[in-house]
């Protein structure tokens, strides 16, 4: 039915979503704010550059370098310590050997090979889209539209693996067919075609089982 698969990271393949809320809830605490967990969900799924403009407008008087490099010390702790996968990635990964397979992220090109390695996930992708390959990030299409390209393909021949609202939309405004798993925020379902409790359930709904 699909000629390709595209995958999110965080939150989708690894579970780091949860570890990124618990660590920068701690590193503005450290600064004296406290922040919700409302806000704090608004920021999953954007890239850097976008989460910072979102939290300069809220707190203009913030040392916003201070609180990212707290921030970014607390998480890398997190992440060394290990990245647990999503429930269902090694099933699925070993039934659609085979099929050419991308991951697409808002990470930078670092960040993004680092957790694969640390996760035990390297060398399963043909290509790896980071923040560093696009000019427009996510809910811009560019990162699927690049990722299509790469496997030769038109973007309604490949499915997406997505947890957030941000990445569904990027993947549906490329033209492909998105199953959206959600993670820690529930989906609207505006922008998939399949919302699933978890990746096999969202693998058969779109016909891949």
């Amino acid at each position: 039915m699909f000629d390709a698969l595209f995958f999110d990271l965080d939150g989708t393949l690894i579970d780091t979503e949860t570890l990124a809320l618990a660590t920068g809830i701690a590193a503005f605490a450290a600064h004296g704010l406290t922040v919700e967990e409302s806000f704090m969900h608004g920021l999953i799924g954007k890239d850097e550059p976008t989460s910072s403009a979102l939290i300069r407008a809220a707190f203009p008087g913030l040392d916003l370098g201070g609180v990212r490099a707290d921030w970014g010390s607390r998480f890398e702790t997190g992440v060394e310590a290990g990245l647990p996968l999503k429930p269902g990635v090694t099933e699925l990964l070993r039934a659609t050997e085979g099929l050419p397979r991308a991951i697409v992220t808002s990470t930078g090109r670092p960040g993004a090979h680092r957790k694969l390695r640390i996760a035990g996930l390297e060398g399963l992708f043909d290509h790896v889209i980071t923040l560093h390959d696009v000019t427009a990030p996510k809910p811009d299409p560019a990162p699927y539209l690049l990722a299509a390209e790469k496997v030769g393909l038109p973007a309604a021949r490949c499915l997406v693996f997505e947890d957030s609202e941000t990445g569904a939309e990027a993947a549906h405004r490329a033209g492909c067919t998105v199953v959206q798993v959600p993670d820690v925020i529930a989906a609207t379902g505006r922008w998939a075609h399949h919302v699933a409790p978890d990746l096999i359930a969202g693998a058969r709904m779109a016909g891949l089982f």
